[in-house]
């Protein structure tokens, strides 16, 4: 049977082995997958011994994306504008990287029926969550995209490396307080805010009528981020688990050939993340 992990530090409350397991039963494919604690200093090791042993591919979550990325012989272009990998494909050619969550955030939004072509998208933020991000924001063709962030040199330096060539998009970067008279039909958290039950100071009037806001994070209960775009007027409201669900239906495309169907697999991990609250 082959052998996949998700290796992080810490890893023991990943919902990646529930997911893959779903999928495999769902789609008949004869695997395993586990969740492996990565020493901090050891993640090289420790995705050696797993190859030794026969592993075929792995996920890698924080704080280990970067170093995944590093050590592969080869990168995808997806991986490579995200300058990270959370996938990793093992074969006799050496190790692959390649990077799911972007499209797993727009195969989200999909299923949620949230349009991206020829929308006003604002992403807010500039680390590692907005660039990964990037690359298949603009694939879907929105009329416009802005970046902002807390220090606006980021976002400038990010949209000056993504702007794109070729496409009807604009691209725009700006720091929070420059937001003001700006209106958006889709606004994705992509920082790190929900995790210190924050949210980024949007302005009044940034939602457009029927606008959707869109937070990477999730919990048991709307984040900070969705509780404060509901009050400036955001029409629809979506967290981070089914961008979840989607990443790791596309990591399992890449190690298997087979697109399981995730409509099920994302239900029963809501369900199951409201039984848990």
């Amino acid at each position: 049977m082959d052998r996949y992990a998700v290796f992080g530090n810490p890893i023991a409350h990943s919902k990646s082995p529930f997911i893959h397991a779903r999928f495999a039963a769902l789609t008949g494919q004869p695997l395993s997958y586990e969740a492996l604690l990565a020493p901090r200093e050891g993640f090289a090791g420790a995705v050696a011994a797993f190859r030794a042993a026969g592993g075929r591919g792995a996920n890698v979550t924080v704080p280990f994306k970067l170093e995944a990325f590093a050590l592969a012989d080869r990168r995808s272009a997806r991986a490579a504008a995200a300058g990270a990998a959370n996938t990793l494909i093992f074969d006799a050619h050496g190790i692959t990287a390649d990077n799911t969550d972007g499209v797993g955030l727009v195969r989200d939004l999909q299923q949620l029926g949230c349009p991206l072509e020829g929308r006003r998208v604002l992403l807010l933020g500039a680390g590692g969550a907005a660039r990964g991000a990037l690359l298949p924001l603009l694939a879907e063709a929105p009329s416009a995209l802005t970046i902002a962030n807390r220090t606006p040199e980021k976002a400038a330096a990010l949209a000056t490396e993504f702007q794109p060539e070729g496409r009807a998009c604009a691209l725009f970067a700006c720091g929070f307080e420059a937001l003001s008279g700006s209106t958006f039909d889709l606004v994705i958290n992509a920082t790190s805010s929900s995790l210190s039950d924050d949210a980024p100071p949007l302005p009044a009037g940034v939602y457009a009528p029927g606008a959707w806001a869109y937070d990477m994070m999730y919990g048991r209960e709307e984040t900070r981020f969705m509780l404060a775009a509901r009050e400036l007027g955001a029409e629809h409201l979506a967290d981070g688990l089914g961008m979840l669900v989607e990443q790791a239906a596309e990591s399992f495309f890449i190690w298997r050939g087979v697109r399981p169907d995730t409509r099920t697999v994302r239900a029963e991990l809501r369900a199951a993340l409201q039984q848990a609250s």
